[in-house]
């Protein structure tokens, strides 16, 4: 990795000053010559006639009924900034999703500006950093000039792009701080705006505006359905990668399933929308086994949750609980059958003017009769559901909104989200499990070590639902068929 040019190189590691040079005031270190040579002679890159990005129409509507609901406030939605991973490096980028959400723009150091406009509506301003300057040679100096880190947008391109005004973002944290009147603003991205603020908001005020955010992407759009099923087929083909290459993941470990998975997301999309668990053997009945270091075993099963994200940063999350040598044991089968039977019946409860809970009520209610009937619990299944004493083996939610975080509206209040009601557009997990922990004394030594989880993305519609992810088979019988074809 190159590093970069600082006053601080030593002289004798600069060749280029053997030669006399005159002082340079702006860089130390850097000789007038070399900081002229620098400043002239590239071309000019400007970009004309760019089309709107295609959510561009969609980011208008949220920021309209944005300022709808907080008239006369002035709104702050930052992008956020590079997160230090070690030492001068950074961890790759990830714009907030409000501020994503709002724009479509994924720029770090972004921020969006509702200014009030009279009456009850907004103006709105997009502040960005412009283009590198390669007069004062922040272009090539600069760890994050664009010569070291690739070029940007230009405002008047990013005004095209996104259909929003912009301005020098360099300036903001100034001007907010000599505005007046009352401000809301979306915490814990950039501590440099928040500064700005600190005189001029509230958590309450900004909790509200964080919380409206979170309900407002419970129902999706077109363009969000188009890029969840996007996402998902991507998805599809990753877990396919994967049942191809499980005899070289034998050999080394789940590192080599991860990696498969994540070519196919980087291929496809912008990234893996979470980190991905592929969960071998006894891992399997850790909910979030992401070291994935261990070892991948003929005769074991293979949890593999995981989710390609989109360019637009909308992002699957499915999982499938797959034979490693492709053909489960009675007892697996047993234990996955029983998943797969919970799931439908949580799948069947989605539709619209259902209860968010009905979902997990039905599938859970499977899981307790299968429990009592193995003699894991003493009945009848209604003692064991008030009791929930079927959760020591499912332990977890049957499933959670999805969207731009996988975790979709987790900001959203309880009676609009685990206590609300279905309509078409919503989009939903259905993910019931068995875990039986290797160290479980009181399960039969023979289910000791097997997880199975079994999900899928559901879109609530009209009529029902559909299941977005069912290019991916579910029952065990389909699961070894498409396996072994995949294999063959």
């Amino acid at each position: 990795m190159a590093d970069e040019l600082t006053p601080e190189t030593p002289e004798e590691e600069q060749p280029q000053k053997k030669h006399k040079q005159r002082k340079n005031g702006l860089y130390p270190g850097v000789s007038d010559e070399l900081a002229e040579n620098m400043r002239t002679g590239w071309a000019d890159t400007e970009l004309h006639g760019l089309e709107p990005i295609a959510q561009a129409a969609h980011t208008a509507a949220r920021r309209a009924a944005l300022s709808a609901r907080f008239p006369g406030d002035r709104l702050v939605v930052p992008a956020g900034r590079l997160k230090t991973r070690s030492n001068d490096t950074e961890y790759p980028f990830r714009a907030s999703t409000e501020y994503a959400y709002l724009t479509g723009d994924q720029s770090e150091n972004g921020v969006l500006v509702l200014e009030p406009s009279g009456g009850t509506g907004h103006t709105a301003t997009i502040y960005l950093l412009p283009r590198s300057d390669r007069e004062n040679g922040e272009f090539w100096l600069s760890g994050q000039g664009e010569l070291w880190v690739g070029r940007r947008h230009s405002l008047a391109e990013a005004e095209q792009l996104l259909g929003i005004p912009a301005s020098d973002v360099r300036k903001l944290a100034d001007e907010l701080a000599e505005a007046e009147g009352p401000v809301r603003g979306v915490r814990g991205h950039d501590s440099v705006i928040e500064a700005a603020l600190t005189d001029k908001v509230t958590k309450e005020r900004d909790e509200e505006l964080r919380v409206y955010l979170s309900e407002a992407r419970a129902v999706k759009d077109d363009f969000e359905i188009g890029e969840l099923q996007k996402a998902v087929d991507s998805t599809v083909r990753g877990f396919e990668d994967v049942v191809k290459v499980l005899d070289k993941a034998e050999a080394t470990s789940e590192r080599y399933i991860e990696g498969t998975f994540f070519l196919r997301a980087r291929v496809e999309g912008n990234d893996v929308g979470y980190g991905s668990i592929c969960a071998a053997g006894p891992h399997a009945c850790t909910l979030h086994w992401v070291r994935n270091d261990g070892d991948v075993r003929s005769g074991d099963l293979l949890l593999l949750d995981a989710g390609v994200e989109t360019h637009s940063l909308y992002t699957a999350d499915v999982t499938r609980t797959l034979p490693i040598n492709g053909t489960y044991t009675d007892i697996q089968r047993k234990i996955y059958d029983a998943v797969y039977e919970s799931q439908e019946a949580g799948i069947a409860a989605v539709k619209p003017g259902a209860k968010f809970r009905d979902f997990h009520d039905a599938s859970q209610h499977v899981l307790a009769e299968k429990l009592v009937e193995w003699g894991l619990l003493e009945g009848p299944v209604e003692r064991v559901l008030e009791l929930g004493l079927q959760r020591r083996w499912t332990l977890h939610g049957t499933g959670h909104m999805l969207g731009m975080d996988v975790h979709d509206c987790a900001a959203a209040r309880t009676e609009a989200y685990v206590d609300g009601t279905l309509e078409p557009g919503v989009c939903l997990t259905v993910e019931p499990g068995l875990y039986f922990q290797a160290d479980d004394l009181t399960v039969p030594e023979e289910y000791r070590g097997i997880g199975v989880r079994i999900e899928d993305d559901i879109l609530v519609t009209e009529d029902g639902n559909r299941n977005l992810s069912d290019g991916l088979p579910r029952a065990s019988a389909d699961v070894e068929a498409w396996m072994a074809r995949l294999k063959g």
